[in-house]
């Protein structure tokens, strides 16, 4: 087993890839809504919720000291007369709610509200708004209204037809006055259409789940780094000097290699709780594209890789590592075993401390609130089995490879890849900043050498001070060589211009790069007229896009040559942006949609660039004071009032006067479900 670990190495360590997701603003609940025309001048109404899992509506009925109930409310009330109280097409769910101390009722999954309503023969609308709370096991949001406006049919025909709203937030052309614009419903009227054949609203394409996916590439990183760390010279020695100590115990040794694991994995969890308390995801989110901050990254990786070169070695006061060996040997039971796996950690640091150092700031800034957590479980889990199996099969322990020089070689390879994630965070800081240091042809040429580089470390051709003398090369090393140097190899157009879909998640993006034969070679022919534009000097469109970078000003430009808009929320530190743009829009059918169909506007909500004092002020967002001082926090106070999110990438298709065309959209890879998700908002434009 441990053979095969061992020849895949270099696989599993490029799988080591770093995902970037963002909190989103929780709306558990939908609605469609519909008015029907029953008879002459009466109405139904009809309120049509979809729930999301483990997610509460409330009812009508429900008493002081609950939560708020679901009430309707239709305004002006001149020549309104609702007929009775409003019926469910199911019954709730009744029972005692810990939260409250009380009976309650709600419903989950789906539920339709329907309500009669009377008009008088000169009511020309039906205006008015549903109101409701939302909790789940853990927590309750504070309560929201959906809206509804409806033109009243003829009166005086009595027909089956309906009038149909579908839920969804505009956005008003002009923001000048308060630089954020106010959200209102899109009305959509839908005529000669039965009760039974309401159509649904407009979808976007395929949403996925970004908090489970994300969780679960953090545990596979953590897991995936633990195994590396297992096979470091600092903690691959003491797993049959630990395992022979258990045995030779004799008493409760396989209970005892139980707890030893036990406690590897509560020690590391426990630090990343530790990460979790003292910063947060919200801090490290805010931090995540600092230029400061990533620049201090860039060089604690470079440190730690140069350590894994051997320049010198990280370690804790030796104080420490003394102090809780000797509690290990004082103490008995439980807090013994405990000591001793506290001193594995600290004896370990030179080599773990890089690997968990970095993995805490891929998973803290990775927006999810249980990320450090996740990550340090799956990387004391990789670090404990090891342990726990062979005191289960001590027999094995004799098939172990023996320590020696190939320890050292995969500290030397870690420390190569170091220095190659550390111009990650190089890269960030230089877009947020627009220093401009770092272009695309300069980050690929670095790591095409340090690739090149690595491939001839492992065929022996370079050597450090430290490593042992290498008589011959082993089929692994030969392997692991030529993946490296074909990595290099297959870098190498991208020099040219060509999009290298693999390292599209690492790379600065497209527009970066000064010489680009591939961008020429696709770019389309576009009847849009380019002008000199707002914030042009900052921000550069990828494929020579003619694309917009103010709200204000891409819509003035829509409406004069009468085209629909794409928003595009965006973000210099934005992962899955990057991974769209190189994989989706550089798709020839994708470019000439967004070249000659749509108007782009490319909104970066993590924008450093300090705002005039005069567009500079205080703004509230749900029950949150924020200061807007950026243009990246512009565009995402802008995202977040106005669509209930501030994730990225984010597309928002409208008119040119700002109506929403269509549900939003977010990632997703595949070329066909965004062609059909233009082709949607198009033909909504269109009728």
């Amino acid at each position: 087993m441990f053979k095969i670990v061992h020849r895949y190495l270099f696989i599993c360590i490029f799988c080591i890839i770093s995902i970037q997701t963002f909190a989103q603003i929780e709306h558990p609940v939908s609605w469609k809504i519909a008015l029907y025309k029953i008879d002459k001048n009466e109405f139904e109404v009809t309120y049509s919720a979809t729930i999301e899992t483990h997610w509460h509506l409330y009812s009508f009925d429900i008493g002081s000291g609950g939560p708020v109930p679901t009430t309707i409310t239709f305004k002006p009330n001149e020549g309104i007369t609702v007929i009775g109280s409003p019926t469910t097409n199911k019954k709730p769910t009744e029972k005692m709610d810990p939260m409250f101390d009380m009976k309650i009722r709600y419903f989950d999954q789906n539920v339709t509200f329907t309500q009669k309503i009377k008009t008088a023969a000169n009511v020309a609308k039906i205006v008015g708004y549903i109101e409701f709370m939302t909790c789940n096991d853990e927590k309750c949001l504070q309560p929201e209204q959906e809206q509804f406006n409806f033109d009243v049919p003829d009166n005086t025909k009595e027909n089956k037809s309906a009038t149909i709203v579908l839920p969804k937030k505009e956005i008003t052309p002009n923001v000048s006055k308060d630089s954020i614009p106010k959200t209102e419903q899109e009305i959509v009227k839908l005529n000669s259409i039965n009760k039974s054949e309401i159509i649904e609203p407009l979808t976007s394409f395929p949403k996925q789940s970004k908090s489970s996916s994300g969780l679960w590439m953090i545990f596979i990183g953590g897991f995936l780094g633990g195994l590396l760390a297992l096979l470091t010279p600092c903690v691959f020695p003491m797993i049959p000097l630990t395992v022979s100590f258990f045995i030779k115990r004799k008493k409760k040794h396989l209970t005892n290699a139980f707890l030893y694991g036990l406690s590897i994995i509560v020690i590391y969890v426990g630090l990343g709780f530790i990460t979790t308390v003292i910063f947060g995801p919200d801090a490290m989110n805010a931090l995540s594209t600092n230029p400061l901050f990533n620049v201090i990254l860039f060089a604690l990786l470079v440190v730690f890789g140069a350590s894994f070169l051997g320049a010198f070695e990280l370690q804790l006061p030796t104080g420490w590592s003394n102090f809780f060996d000797r509690k290990a040997d004082t103490t008995s039971g439980l807090v013994s075993i405990f000591f001793m796996a506290f001193t594995l950690g600290l004896v370990s640091f030179s080599c773990t401390g890089p690997i968990i150092g970095t993995l805490l700031v891929e998973a803290a800034s990775s927006g999810s609130k249980i990320g450090p957590l996740v990550g340090m479980f799956g990387f004391s889990l990789a670090l404990a089995m090891p342990f726990t199996f062979f005191a289960l099969f001590p027999s094995l322990l004799g098939k172990l490879p023996r320590s020696g020089g190939w320890l050292n070689s995969v500290k030397v390879v870690l420390g190569f890849l170091e220095i190659a994630f550390a111009l990650k965070f190089l890269s960030t800081a230089d877009l947020a900043a627009h220093w401009g240091i770092l272009p695309r042809e300069t980050f690929l040429c670095i790591w095409i050498v340090l690739f090149t580089l690595l491939g001839f470390y492992l065929l022996g051709t370079i050597r450090f001070a430290h490593d042992s003398d290498l008589q011959h090369v082993t089929v692994t090393r030969f392997f692991m060589a030529l993946i490296s140097l074909s990595f290099a190899l297959y870098m190498v157009p991208g020099l040219w211009g060509a999009p290298l879909k693999a390292i599209s998640a690492f790379s600065p993006p497209q527009q970066t790069q000064d010489f680009d034969l591939y961008t020429n070679s696709i770019s389309l022919n576009t009847n849009n007229i380019k002008t000199a534009k707002r914030y042009g000097d900052l921000f550069h469109s990828p494929y020579n896009l003619n694309s917009f970078f103010d709200y204000d000003e891409g819509m003035a430009y829509a409406r004069k040559f009468k085209k629909p808009v794409i928003l595009d929320f965006t973000g210099h530190g934005c992962v899955n942006c990057r991974k769209m743009e190189v994989s989706v829009w550089s798709d020839k059918r994708v470019l000439n949609l967004l070249s000659n169909e749509y108007v782009l506007i490319s909104l970066y909500v993590d924008d450093r660039t300090e705002l005039p004092m005069t567009e500079q002020k205080e703004v509230t967002l749900g029950n949150k004071s924020l200061t807007i001082k950026t243009l990246g926090n512009k565009w995402s106070y802008f995202q977040a009032s106005n669509y209930g999110t501030n994730s990225q990438p984010y597309y928002v298709l409208l008119d040119n006067e700002g109506k929403m065309l269509s549900q939003p959209g977010a990632y997703d890879l595949s070329v066909e479900h965004y062609i059909s998700f233009l082709e949607k908002g198009i033909i909504e434009y269109r009728r």
